[in-house]
């Protein structure tokens, strides 16, 4: 009973870290191009969330089952190919069943293959971890990714054109359309980074010589 439970603990800890204390938006700042360019509105924000989200999923998946397959000295290459298959599979389907929302995204979705947040937990967690702890990662990272772009996406219709999800909201004050426009993107985005620290408390960090474990080899270490 002690050992399941320390399991789903761990489980859940992996899977909670991607969408709370390691958002790849808000806290390591990753996948900034998508995040500025298609949050625009609520909808191109989720469903470009969820198409990243099943992407990172399946691609966590196959490339812990392949981890000790593929040849260290062409990893990253391999790691794109697996992640390829996975964003054309999306495409395709998007393009069948949601005509509208694969136009809107356009070019963006094809780059979901190069996305430094799926790289990124292919080369620092999928391919040193299990296929269990491998998908909990991904599917945390995905939400996690999905949820920050929802907030953008929400805070810019809103604010920009005054809808949401492309529902007219009740007029509370004249639409401000620079919201719409990547000097919008930016002012939000630094402004929910700003919150979002606030809220969860965190400090900048000290990046003085005095905690660098480099500081006696380099000559600022030695002169301070």
């Amino acid at each position: 009973m002690r050992k399941g439970l320390k399991t789903i603990n761990k489980y859940f800890s992996i899977f909670s870290k991607g969408v709370i204390k390691e958002n790849p938006v808000f806290f390591t700042l990753l996948g900034m191009c998508p995040t500025l360019a298609l949050t625009s509105s609520a909808e191109n924000s989720v469903g470009l969330g969820i198409a990243t989200m099943f992407v990172l999923t399946c691609s966590n998946i196959v490339i812990s089952l392949l981890k000790n397959l593929i040849p260290s000295q062409v990893r990253l290459p391999c790691y794109i190919v697996i992640i390829s298959g996975f964003v054309t599979f999306v495409g395709l389907m998007l393009k069948a069943f949601l005509p509208d929302l694969y136009d809107q995204l356009g070019i963006f979705l094809s780059l979901i293959a190069v996305n430094c947040v799926i790289l990124s937990r292919a080369e620092v967690f999928a391919s040193k971890n299990g296929v269990l702890a491998s998908a909990f990662d991904g599917l945390g990272m995905g939400l996690g990714f999905t949820l920050a772009l929802f907030i953008m996406g929400t805070i810019r219709e809103i604010l920009g054109t005054g809808t949401w999800f492309n529902i007219a909201l009740p007029e509370l004050s004249e639409p401000m359309t620079i919201f719409i426009y990547p000097a919008g993107g930016f002012f939000t985005l630094g402004f929910v980074i700003a919150a979002v620290n606030k809220f969860m408390k965190r400090r900048p960090h000290n990046i003085s010589c005095d905690n660098c474990p480099h500081k006696g080899m380099c000559r600022r270490g030695e002169e301070e």
